[in-house]
């Protein structure tokens, strides 16, 4: 039998710590790190924790990613579009297309799901 349901343990003590592959710091020195907690099991989705620490950086996006922010705040820009500042507690998509900034401006902690195919 396939576990159906995968609760998210605590993220482990081996983080992954490069940038994202299409995002490039643009202000600051931010930095993430990353847990892969959980891999659908088609392989087409994976989910984990992903924190990162002030600052700005431009990204360009393959996937769709479903987010839940824990703690901080982001605001989130498109190029050419409107800001969205998101929150603790705020759950929130983000289009395959998207090409803009992420300002991470105060240290935050989400869990994440993203579609990879």
């Amino acid at each position: 039998m396939s576990i159906t349901v995968f609760r998210f343990p605590a993220p482990g003590p081996e983080p992954i710590t490069n940038d994202l592959e299409g995002w490039v710091k643009v202000e600051g020195n931010p930095t993430m790190r990353y847990w892969i907690q959980h891999t659908s099991l088609d392989g087409n989705v994976i989910s984990g924790t992903w924190e990162a620490t002030t600052g700005t950086w431009h990204a360009s996006y393959q996937f769709y990613e479903f987010v839940h922010l824990i703690e901080g705040r982001i605001t989130i820009t498109p190029d050419g579009g409107t800001p969205v500042t998101v929150g603790p507690g705020d759950g929130f998509a983000v289009e395959a297309t998207f090409k803009g900034t992420w300002t991470v401006e105060e240290p935050v902690r989400k869990h994440f799901a993203i579609r990879l195919k």
